[in-house]
């Protein structure tokens, strides 16, 4: 019987399949730290639907784990490869198939970058909101397996609200398209919804049929300022039992404050405990609109307010908000020089009316542990993304980053929220997904699982644990 390697070479024209080390070390793993990665066998970068589904066909043929990748922007483990697996990239499924403005749809493959979607449809007049920070390099197909957000969602919500229809390549290779083009459908199960978020374990989405919105009126950005995190807190939950609606409400602590400005000065207040960064999407009314907002934040005790001046200095705001990240990066890096400095990033969404308690838990088990946690989120959907510094030469260092990370992920289950608002499962919280599902929950995603994957070769391991 031929290798794998030797059938994928036969069933997939010339320069798809590669096996050089170095480039699947390159593609073992996402950005999660402290998650473990495999060996692949071998990558692949198919170039279409039939690529992708004769790929999958020679893995099933030969039992081997498949494990689909897109720009492995990801920061749970989800596209970490396990040993002796295929790897399909499918950063070449890159086109824009279709942007229909009368329908307010576009036709893409998993492949397109974020930003480029919502840059294209702009020029139509039209809106793509889903937004991560990683916009710029995170593909559409990620943001669906992983049912992504951003700081958008707190008025126009995640992405699986405008997934309309897939095409989807099924464990055994066949092609299965679902979902709809029309503004309604409710025919047969929602299939459509079973894949989003499902993290390439049923099934690898190679087409997404997405809804788009009327571009926004133009916008107006608040900058709220606090002495201490449970005020910003306070304000979020004024903001929202208001009734309010922003189009952003972003949190940073003192400690993102001070890595982004550290990482590119731009005069942010680095002696603040908190700022909240707030925009009013509403043009004509914005302005009313943020100063009822306004009045909420100097409520809960903001020693300080401002409306960004023009455009270009809500860009910038908005810019800086982005670089939470690659910012924190950089301050692991220079705490834990060598390559030590890691960092494991949380993801806890808990109702908007117990942020403050989030918080409080938050520092509360930071100073405990000794162990550095900023915090960063969208605090308008309760989502916020505490971000422990651990150096990973360090073994107790890791482990309390370990146990700081777990503490957290029970304090926002305590206050009944849910361990990912937006990041996805992964390996980093497969089990504590499983503690909040229930045994009744995880016998239902088996179940699921099972039905569709019957030889568990796609994405082992992650969202669900094996029996």
């Amino acid at each position: 019987m031929a290798s794998p390697v030797d059938d994928l070479l036969a069933a997939l024209p010339a320069g798809r399949v590669y096996t050089d080390p170095d480039l699947l070390t390159a593609h073992s793993r996402d950005e999660a730290d402290l998650c473990d990665a495999g060996t692949p066998l071998a990558l692949v970068r198919p170039q279409d639907t039939a690529e992708v589904a004769a790929a999958v066909r020679v893995a099933a043929a030969h039992g081997i784990p498949v494990v689909p990748q897109g720009a492995r922007t990801g920061l749970a483990g989800g596209a970490n490869a396990v040993d002796g697996a295929l790897v399909v990239s499918l950063t070449g499924l890159n086109r824009i198939l279709d942007i229909d403005p009368g329908e307010r749809i576009a036709v893409v493959q998993p492949g397109v970058v974020n930003a480029e979607l919502r840059r294209a449809v702009a020029k139509e007049g039209l809106y793509y909101p889903p937004d991560p920070g990683s916009w710029e390099s995170s593909t559409i197909g990620g943001n669906v397996s992983t049912d992504a957000g951003g700081m958008c969602c707190v008025k126009y919500g995640v992405t699986s609200e405008y997934v309309l229809g897939l095409e989807v390549v099924l464990a055994d290779g066949e092609v299965l398209r679902c979902g709809r083009r029309t503004v309604k459908g409710v025919a047969g199960y929602d299939l459509t919804r079973l894949f989003v978020g499902a993290e390439g374990t049923l099934g690898i989405i190679t087409e997404i049929t997405v809804r788009l919105r009327p571009a926004a009126e133009p916008a107006l950005t608040l900058v709220a300022v606090y002495p201490d995190l449970p005020a910003a807190g306070r304000a979020v939950s004024a903001v929202t039992a208001g009734g309010h609606v922003p189009s952003m409400l972003e949190l940073l602590d003192r400690t993102h404050l001070r890595a982004i400005e550290a990482h590119r000065p731009m005069g942010l207040d680095t002696g603040a405990a908190a700022m909240l960064l707030i925009a009013a999407d509403t043009g004509d009314r914005a302005a009313a609109d943020l100063e009822r907002i306004a009045a909420c934040c100097r409520e809960a005790g903001a020693s300080e307010l401002y409306v960004a001046g023009d455009a270009a200095e809500a860009e910038a705001l908005t810019a800086a908000r982005r670089l939470a990240h690659p910012a924190m990066e950089q301050l692991a890096r220079e705490a834990f020089p060598g390559g030590r400095g890691g960092l494991v990033v949380d993801d806890v969404a808990v109702p908007r009316s117990r942020i403050v308690d989030l918080v409080t838990g938050v520092e509360e088990i930071a100073a405990r542990h000794d162990v550095l946690v900023g915090m960063v989120g969208h605090a308008g959907d309760g989502n916020l993304h505490p971000v422990i510094v651990v150096d990973r030469a360090d073994p107790s260092s890791v482990d309390r980053g370990r146990v700081v990370f777990d503490e957290i992920m029970r304090l926002g289950l305590s206050l009944g929220g849910t361990c990912t608002g937006e990041h996805g499962v992964g390996l980093l919280k497969r089990d504590w997904l499983a503690h909040e599902l229930g045994a009744t929950g995880v016998r239902v995603h088996r179940a699921l699982k099972a039905a569709l994957d019957p030889a568990g070769i796609l994405n082992p391991g992650k969202v669900i644990a094996p029996r």
